[in-house]
């Protein structure tokens, strides 16, 4: 083998992995990805399936490309349901919803209130009349994964029970 042949196999084996890597972390954040880690929660609870929105998802895209220079978990505000979630590495659409649905043992149905912790990401997920989701994820410059799922209509409303 030549010396050029040989030092140009690790950059070969390096753009073989990356072309490997990327196709798996989209795949485990397609809209079915979404849809079917949301529905196995509701599911639980027997709040009925979500669908997914497009419009939501373009929503959810358009406000995490903002923040693809700090990784920043700040609420978007829009007329929408939110929510949001961060690792240092790969986030995939099952353990964004899994860490949601954790916050389920600081829900109190019996008196509609969190209890010992935060329980408003769990709530959103769940809500009976929040039926269209539509979700997105990004690879921040810090190497950090940012994801928003927004809801439609809004959950979480003052007074009410979210199944």
């Amino acid at each position: 083998m030549s010396n050029m042949a040989l030092s140009n196999f690790p950059s070969s084996i390096c753009l073989i992995m990356l072309t490997l890597t990327i196709p798996m972390i989209v795949a485990h954040n397609t809209p079915q990805n979404y849809v079917d880690a949301h529905n196995a929660v509701r599911a639980e609870v027997g709040a009925d399936p979500v669908f997914w929105d497009e419009e939501l998802a373009k929503y959810a895209q358009n406000y995490l490309d903002s923040k693809i220079s700090t990784c920043e978990m700040v609420h978007s505000n829009g007329s929408y349901g939110e929510n949001l979630a961060t690792l240092d590495g790969l986030l995939t659409a099952a353990a964004a919803v899994k860490a949601w649905a954790d916050e389920k043992k600081y829900y109190d149905h019996n008196s509609n209130k969190c209890v010992g912790g935060e329980c408003r990401h769990y709530t959103q997920l769940v809500w009976k009349n929040s039926f269209l989701i539509g979700c997105a994820n990004i690879k921040c410059k810090n190497n950090w994964s940012l994801v928003s799922c927004n809801y439609s209509p809004a959950g979480n409303v003052v007074g009410e029970l979210p199944y």
